[in-house]
């Protein structure tokens, strides 16, 4: 059995999709710049401890409550009435969904969905953001054959944490500040840049550093492949496997 034999379902995007991916991650920029620039950009942590929070380890709590000021800072922006991002809905998901926030955007006159995937990373951790396990393989797969137009976005917080003391108190605040970020369509992420993590599951897809990476434009069905190339070259997965998840999944034509 060889891949090349294989008759795949080959998904094809919209002629617009590049534009409307582009817009989107616009908007999502836009939005936390306005943030940044309002001084809306920090999660302040009270509590009753006189010497503040273990710095530490408080960056252990920091990936949820990242997520969640950036869930409330798009709902804030969908309820206001001088929304001019054309942000039209905003919904959080569970934990364990494939996307932390879904949003749509009202495009002329059509809406456009994009698939959040937040990841918080520590400004002052060395290697903070290498590495992150984005999503599963047979999912995000899955996702491309059966939408072409599926977009999924990862978007890139950094933070730095500091205590400072709560004048009206008299106590120790905990502050996660919001420094940078930044938003990738993870279909025009660089092939260099994509990794495969072969544990959990049907193995993880990863970015080496979310920091730094480099856009490269290709279309639906090449980013398909590209995953299945990724997949195929690790030494823990064998052409039986790959058939096995295809014929699951329906990526193939039987």
């Amino acid at each position: 059995m060889k891949y090349e034999d294989m008759i795949f379902k080959i998904p094809k995007e919209s002629a617009s999709y590049k534009e409307d991916s582009d817009f989107v991650v616009k908007q999502i920029i836009h939005i936390l710049d306005e943030r940044k620039s309002a001084r809306d950009n920090k999660i302040v942590i009270n509590t009753n401890l006189k010497l503040g929070l273990p710095l530490e380890n408080i960056n252990k709590i920091a990936g949820p409550m990242v997520e969640a000021w950036a869930g409330e800072v798009f709902s804030g922006i969908r309820d206001s009435k001088d929304n001019i991002y054309a942000l039209i809905n905003v919904e959080t998901q569970e934990r364990l969904g494939m996307a932390d926030i879904i949003l749509q955007f009202r495009k002329d006159d059509r809406v456009l969905t994009g698939n959040i995937d937040v990841k918080a990373t520590a400004n002052d951790i060395p290697n903070s953001g290498r590495g992150p396990n984005i999503t599963s393989f047979s999912r995000i797969r899955t996702s491309y054959v059966k939408d072409p137009d599926f977009m999924f976005i990862l978007l890139s917080i950094k933070h730095k944490v500091y205590s400072e003391r709560n004048e009206n108190s008299g106590l120790v605040d905990g502050v996660m500040e919001i420094v940078g970020y930044n938003a990738y369509d993870l279909k025009y992420i660089g092939d260099n840049d994509i990794s495969y993590n072969p544990a959990l599951g049907t193995g993880q897809i990863q970015i080496k550093d979310i920091h730094y990476v480099t856009y490269q434009y290709r279309t639906t069905w090449e980013m398909c492949q590209l995953l299945d190339k990724k997949y195929l070259h690790s030494s823990r997965r064998t052409i039986e496997d790959f058939y096995r998840e295809a014929k699951k999944n329906k990526w193939i034509k039987t």
